[in-house]
């Protein structure tokens, strides 16, 4: 790879020994096999964090939910993780007591995939519209996502309930992991799944599955996933999160610098020790040339991103509010909780900025956004309560029907 020394501040040694010095040089860094941990192996491996006194111990998992174990327990100071699993692991949602969370900043927007089995496409359902005939057949259909509250389920209820199938009532949806699902579509244990790439690319490779849609077609420029850790670990170690916050923040600037540098990095993660997938199904879509697995091929203008002048990484706390509202409408929450104060609690928007300003990176003036999904509802991060209720199919307990947003 290109000399990651070439991108990082002149002073920044400045931070191993002055005040500012992590109180923890080391930090255990955890990760999926996803293509979008990226700058968290580049940080890692390219020496993005020496110059702010940290040595970053790279540790790939296996699950979701082993992961967020060892966050809340502690064997993991921090992780490369799904934003719905920050959130529900501070809610108490999911088997686990409440524990107080936090995000440091995002990691990646978009690069997600819903993905049917070539089996249903020898079949005839191709589409949205032969998928629902399908499914209004009672012909009974396992599709898969990889944690109950994560980014992936949410994508795929959405993306069903926009075209009129209940993905709770009318499908059936099992969790596996992001790794598993080229090999459990190839054994016909599911007849789809959504997650994170390589793996829809890697199906269509093998000719064992098809792209439906992307996940930046449900959202444009949706949040993914985030740097997320403990409130106690930030709580207890100031500067090591800052410094592992400016870390991460050069090596995502340094892979979205060039084509260059995105092509190497996407040689890197491709590696047995990191996503472990062929080079051909990490880098296409890595670098926005997708194809369908049904003859169509795109430049994407959505793409997987990592940086966008630091519009990728803030940590808006409208983000964290659309991931509550979902959980509420598909009855992961019997209650509203206070929206407002849990992400003010979870998204270390002040860390962040800090960390952003001293490397000249732009922070956006709101830690509120404004974006329009595929059904044309807007999202801005007002009136959370009456967005989830807004949506025609749900599984609240007490609908009370709004007008949509």
């Amino acid at each position: 790879m290109t000399d990651s020394q070439d991108n990082t501040r002149s002073d920044a040694l400045a931070w191993v020994a002055g005040s500012d010095a992590p109180e923890k040089p080391v930090v255990n860094l955890g990760f999926m096999a996803l293509t979008d941990a990226a700058s968290v192996i580049v940080a890692a491996t390219q020496d993005f964090a020496r110059p702010y006194g940290l040595t970053l111990n790279l540790q790939r998992q296996s699950s979701w939910s082993g992961l967020r174990d060892k966050l809340v327990d502690g064997q993991l100071d921090a992780a490369h993780a799904l934003y719905g699993l920050i959130y529900a692991t501070h809610l108490g949602i999911g088997g686990r007591a409440p524990t107080d969370m936090a995000v440091l900043m995002g990691l990646a927007q978009n690069g997600q995939s819903l993905n049917l089995s070539t089996e249903l496409r020898r079949s005839g359902v191709v589409d949205a519209a032969t998928l629902r005939a399908r499914v209004a057949n009672g012909e009974p259909l396992t599709l898969a996502q990889t944690f109950p509250t994560g980014t992936h389920a949410l994508w795929l209820y959405y993306w069903l309930a926009a075209h009129g199938i209940h993905p709770l009532q009318d499908v059936r949806t099992v969790v596996v992991p992001p790794a598993q699902m080229v090999d459990h579509l190839r054994a016909g244990r599911i007849d789809g799944f959504c997650a994170g790439e390589p793996w829809g690319a890697q199906a269509i490779a093998e000719g064992t599955g098809f792209t439906l849609a992307t996940t930046q077609s449900i959202w444009p420029d949706h949040p993914e996933k985030v740097l997320g850790c403990t409130r106690a670990f930030v709580e207890q170690y100031p500067n090591a999160a800052r410094a592992l916050v400016m870390a991460i923040l050069e090596a995502s600037r340094f892979i979205a610098a060039s084509e260059e540098n995105r092509r190497s990095t996407a040689q890197l993660i491709s590696g047995h020790d990191y996503v472990g997938a062929p080079l051909a199904a990490v880098e296409a879509r890595f670098l926005g040339n997708y194809e369908d697995g049904l003859g169509n091929a795109w430049r994407d203008p959505h793409a997987l991103r990592f940086f966008a002048d630091g519009q990728v990484n803030m940590p808006y706390h409208s983000d964290g509010l659309w991931f509550m509202t979902q959980f509420r409408r598909w009855g992961l929450l019997r209650d509203d909780p206070d929206y407002l104060a849990v992400a003010s609690r979870i998204q270390q928007s002040a860390l962040y900025r800090e960390a952003a300003t001293v490397l000249g990176i732009e922070v956006p003036a709101s830690v509120m956004r404004r974006s329009t999904l595929m059904d044309g509802s807007v999202w801005d991060g007002s009136a959370p309560g009456a967005y989830a209720r807004s949506f025609a199919l749900h599984a609240l307990t007490d609908p009370t029907p709004t007008p949509a947003l």
